[in-house]
């Protein structure tokens, strides 16, 4: 079944292939098969702040084939990758034959709302510590497991670093020192927290001791 709907509406695509461009029109939407796809918005000085880097099961370029807007960020091949190209009229055809289809879209949808709104609050933060985990606990949010308990997600340091407005080498500092404390591990490019609640945890405590300093 993976492989006819594969045939009928996949493509694959190479490294630093682009998907679409910031502007273009939406009439497609993408699932992410294999590999990852990241998303960025490109300023007028043509430098790239990184949003998310996706990977399979994700879906990207949901928003404008929703709202019929121009696409409002540049999604990038970030490692050779196979999608399944889902046009307006398949997407409604899903929506309306198939209720999980519609529930998931929501869900996504919903999380990323909520994780759009938290990226506000990682920048209200003085301390490099608090904004990493502060993103951290947004990221978990956005690819937390049917559970809600884990996440696993992909992120580099310098996507991290452009996000939360901090250098690169601050991002892998913090990153590193939860890695030894046992919050999040590595697997295959991949950060896994196995208990997002472990986050929420030392994130209090940062914010009270942020409180008196």
């Amino acid at each position: 079944m993976a492989d006819s709907l594969f045939k009928k509406y996949g493509v694959s695509l190479k490294t630093n292939d682009i998907l679409f461009n910031t502007g273009d029109d939406g009439t497609e939407m993408y699932v992410i098969r294999s590999g990852a796809v990241r998303v960025v918005i490109r300023s007028k000085a043509g430098i790239d702040k990184t949003l998310a880097i996706l990977g399979p099961g994700e879906f990207v370029g949901e928003m404008s084939v929703l709202t019929n807007q121009p696409r409002s960020a540049t999604a990038i091949i970030e490692e050779d990758a196979e999608l399944l190209v889902v046009g307006v009229k398949v997407l409604e055809e899903m929506i309306v034959h198939n209720t999980e289809i519609a529930l998931r879209l929501v869900r996504k949808l919903a999380s990323r709302l909520v994780a759009a709104d938290s990226l506000i609050q990682v920048l209200l933060h003085r301390d490099a510590n608090a904004r990493v985990i502060e993103n951290l606990k947004r990221l978990a949010r956005l690819h937390a497991s049917d559970d809600g308990a884990s996440a696993r997600f992909r992120v580099d340091f310098e996507g991290m670093a452009e996000q939360v407005g901090i250098s690169v080498q601050e991002a892998e500092d913090v990153m590193m020192k939860l890695i030894s404390a046992g919050f999040v591990n590595q697997d295959e490019g991949d950060w896994v927290i196995s208990n997002i609640a472990d986050i929420d945890e030392f994130l209090n405590f940062l914010r009270l001791k942020e409180q008196y300093r």
